[in-house]
């Protein structure tokens, strides 16, 4: 089965796009896990900076390994130069940057909320750039399903009070910036493989972590063990892997069709920090799992 095939089959989308958010999901506990081991606290930002360099850069570098070793001619072309940079500048750098500055400055439980906005952005660029992927009522109610079941999700973890802060503003420009990057990738694509523009986007955008990072806080202020490096080594898997598929899915499907998977992010980043943290499943997580479910179907439901 050729790759085009696969991610256009409805079984492939489900299966590609659902993976790649269950591994993104699963950067919510190891980032905390992380941030014990390594002693990082919320209010240190350079140092969430810093990690979240070496992670993208180390992401990277798999992925040029692991296609090397495949002989898969992964050489830097020139001319890709200026697309590759502006990828890595909205769907790594920007993107992290905005999130780890404005999560400091808010709550946790409405940068939760505030991180389902990725594919409301998606949406609505896609409506304004591409004819064939407008907005309408299917679209809007899945939509809407999906976003209330990340609500759902958030609504046991705390106190919740709707409040635009600073912070927040930031929250959303991480999330424009994730959504605008994506966007980018699958125009990219159109011109290079996949693993090309993953792997390069990542590695210029981790540049950029690393400057600032190393700017305020030195190149390495972290007490290293086995374990932290183990974690490290996992969440640069999870990254490279994630967003190969991702951008494969974006780049065979409509942005439309396939963005209302992002809402399954928070879902399974609360179930499996429940499973490796021992934080506390509550009904409304599940309610949250079948409204993001039923936002999934309603968008890509057979039309009669």
């Amino acid at each position: 089965m050729t790759a085009k095939r696969f991610f256009t089959h409805p079984v492939g989308i489900m299966i590609s796009a659902s993976l790649a958010t269950f591994l993104w999901g699963s950067a919510f506990p190891f980032i905390k896990l992380s941030y014990e081991l390594l002693d990082i606290h919320s209010n240190e930002i350079g140092e969430q900076i810093l990690f979240a360099g070496y992670r993208f850069f180390l992401a990277s570098m798999l992925i040029f390994l692991f296609f090397l070793f495949r002989n898969r001619e992964m050489r830097f072309r020139q001319d890709t130069l200026k697309p590759v940079i502006k990828i890595g500048l909205f769907q790594t750098f920007l993107q992290y940057v905005f999130f780890y500055i404005g999560l400091s400055m808010s709550t946790g439980i409405q940068g939760s909320i505030i991180a389902g906005t990725t594919s409301f952005f998606q949406m609505v660029l896609a409506h304004i750039l591409y004819p064939d992927d407008r907005m309408n009522r299917r679209k809007t109610v899945g939509l809407i399903v999906g976003f209330l079941g990340v609500i759902a999700v958030n609504l046991t973890k705390g106190d919740f009070q709707l409040q635009i802060g600073f912070g927040e503003i930031l929250l959303l420009f991480a999330m424009f910036s994730g959504g605008f990057g994506n966007i980018l990738a699958k125009e990219g694509a159109k011109r290079m493989e996949i693993a090309y523009l993953t792997s390069y986007q990542m590695l210029f955008g981790s540049i950029g972590l690393l400057m600032i990072g190393i700017i305020q806080v030195g190149p390495f202020p972290f007490s290293v063990s086995f374990t932290s490096l183990f974690i490290l080594f996992y969440l640069a898997f999870l990254s490279a892997a994630g967003f190969i598929l991702w951008n494969n899915v974006m780049k065979y499907n409509q942005v439309g069709k396939v963005s209302i998977y992002l809402f399954l992010v928070p879902v399974f980043g609360t179930f499996l920090s429940a499973i490796l943290l021992g934080e506390e499943l509550h009904l409304f997580v599940f309610i949250g799992l079948a409204l993001v479910t039923a936002g999934i179907w309603i968008i890509n439901k057979p039309k009669k």
